[in-house]
């Protein structure tokens, strides 16, 4: 069985047991996301780039750690955003989340929320339209709190559920809806001339 046949999970045991490939496999799995999660927190392609290289390395050394008692995503996510933390904590860096027009998903909860805000677009001309009000719904994310943004970043960017959002970012699920309410409302009130 390769590693594209094996479940994350199966891979980090691989990993912990020092199995040839598997640390590569996950690597290409999750390299993507991991760069752009920490290029959304820290808005630097050189900090984003140090910080998730530095998750991947906190992964290959702790893999054993890893209990499987949330999914391989949700622990993973958990020691970058830590990372990324940790770097802003040591004073460089900015954590400020921006989405780019052109990135714009179909999504639900927060997502869809925030994807309404820039409305359907029929035509190219409403298409520029909408992709300009989607532009500006995440640049007014990056003027939200730190702990705001991560939430709203996660549940849309990632579209983790509010328990992988509480593992991630050690908080309870009440707070991370409180964030996501707060967040959304926010931005409601600074958007309201453009919806």
């Amino acid at each position: 069985m390769d590693g594209l046949e094996l479940s994350d999970e199966q891979l980090c045991q691989r990993v912990a047991a020092r199995v040839p490939g598997a640390f590569d496999a996950l690597v290409e799995r999750y390299q993507a996301r991991a760069y752009r999660i920490a290029w959304s927190v820290l808005r630097d392609r050189e900090d984003a780039r140090d910080c998730s290289q530095e998750a991947f390395l906190k992964l290959h050394d702790g893999a054993g750690s890893f209990a499987g008692q949330a999914r391989f995503s949700t622990w993973f996510y958990r020691i970058l955003v830590n990372c990324c933390l940790d770097h802003k904590r040591r004073g460089r860096g900015w954590l400020k989340l921006v989405r780019p027009a052109h990135e714009g998903r179909d999504g639900e909860g927060a997502a869809g929320a925030l994807e309404q805000l820039a409305g359907p677009a029929e035509d190219p001309a409403d298409r520029l339209e909408a992709e300009g009000r989607l532009a500006r719904v995440w640049a007014a994310v990056g003027d939200l709190s730190p702990q705001q943004r991560a939430v709203v970043m996660l549940q849309c960017r990632e579209g983790l559920a509010t328990g992988e959002i509480a593992a991630i970012l050690d908080l309870s699920e009440a707070t991370v809806r409180v964030h996501l309410h707060r967040a959304l409302g926010t931005l409601r009130k600074r958007l309201g001339s453009a919806t």
